[in-house]
C-alpha cells in the first residue's frame, strides 16, 4: 500500500504544475527544515574542523619524523664523506712527502697506527706493518710532517715504533739555514718538545730556523736516518759561560698525539 501510495503521489506530482498542492507542500517542507539543516551544519562544522586539524596534524608529524630520519641519514653520510676526504688528504700528503729524491733509496711501506703511546713515559706506537712487509729494526718512520721515530721491535704484521720524543731516541741533525750540527733528543721534562744538543758555542742557530736530519753515507755504509727529513723549528736559543754547548729548544713538526698513518722507510 505504501509503494502504491508513493507511485500515485509521484505520478500526481509530475503531472501537476508548479502551483499544485504537492509542489506547495514541498516548498513548505523545505522552508520548515532549512533552519534545522543550517543549525545541524553549524553544530557539525567544529567537529569536522577538529577532525581535519587532527588528521593534518598526524600527517605533518609523520612527515616531520620522516624528514628527521632523512636528516640523520644525511648527517651520517656527511661525516663519512668528511672522514674519507681527510684520510685521502693525509695519504696524498704522505705520497707527496716520500716522492722526494732524499728517500729514493728506500721502499715506502704505508701503514696504519694501531695504538698510541700508553703514557708520557712510554713514547711508542704500534703500527700494522711488520716483517711480512719487509720492515726491519732501525727502519726510520715518517709522515707528511716529518720524522716520527724509528722501528724498535718487529713481528709478522706488526711493529713497535719509538717516537722522536722517547728518551732512547737520538738523531743527528742540523740547522738547515746555518748548517750548525747537533743531536736531537727529547727535552729533559716530559711534554717539553725536543732539544738540539751538542751544538758548539761557535755555531750559529737562530729562532725560527728549521732543523732537519743530517744523514751521511760512506760507500755502502749510511746513517740510519737519510738526510733532509724535517724535524722541527727552533723556538729558543741560549748559552751560559759555564756551558759547553748552546741550549736549543725545538718544536717538532709532527703532532705525536694525532698519528693515524705513517710510512716506514725500508732500505732497498
Amino acid at each position: 500500500m505504501l509503494v502504491l501510495a508513493s507511485l500515485v503521489l509521484l505520478t500526481v506530482y509530475l503531472r501537476e504544475d508548479d502551483e499544485g498542492a504537492l509542489h506547495a507542500a514541498q516548498r513548505i517542507g523545505l522552508a520548515v527544515l532549512a533552519p534545522f539543516e543550517a543549525a545541524g551544519e553549524r553544530l557539525a562544522r567544529p567537529f569536522q574542523d577538529a577532525y581535519a586539524y587532527v588528521s593534518d596534524l598526524v600527517d605533518v608529524k609523520a612527515e616531520r619524523d620522516a624528514l628527521e630520519l632523512r636528516v640523520h641519514e644525511l648527517e651520517g653520510q656527511v661525516v663519512e664523506y668528511r672522514t674519507a676526504r681527510q684520510e685521502n688528504e693525509r695519504l696524498r700528503d704522505l705520497l707527496d712527502f716520500v716522492d722526494g729524491p732524499a728517500l729514493a733509496e728506500f721502499e715506502r711501506v704505508t701503514t696504519r697506527v694501531l695504538a698510541q703511546p700508553a703514557s708520557a713515559y712510554d713514547q711508542a706506537i704500534l703500527v700494522a706493518a711488520g716483517s711480512d712487509d719487509g720492515v726491519a729494526v732501525d727502519a726510520p718512520v715518517v709522515n707528511e710532517d716529518g720524522l716520527v721515530g724509528i722501528v724498535t721491535k718487529v713481528a709478522p704484521g706488526v711493529s713497535s715504533v719509538a717516537l722522536l720524543t722517547d728518551e732512547s731516541v737520538a738523531v743527528s741533525a742540523l740547522d738547515f739555514a746555518t748548517d750548525a750540527r747537533g743531536i736531537v733528543r727529547p727535552a729533559p721534562s716530559a711534554g717539553s718538545g725536543l732539544v738540539l744538543d751538542r751544538v758548539g758555542k761557535d755555531q750559529v742557530v737562530r729562532v725560527g730556523d728549521t732543523v732537519i736530519t743530517a744523514g751521511w753515507r760512506s760507500g755502502n755504509i749510511a746513517s740510519l736516518y737519510p738526510m733532509g727529513i724535517a724535524i722541527g723549528t727552533v723556538t729558543s736559543v741560549g748559552q751560559q759561560d759555564i756551558d759547553l754547548y748552546k741550549r736549543v729548544q725545538v718544536d717538532p713538526f709532527v703532532d705525536f698525539d694525532s698519528l693515524f698513518e705513517v710510512i716506514v722507510l725500508v732500505r732497498r
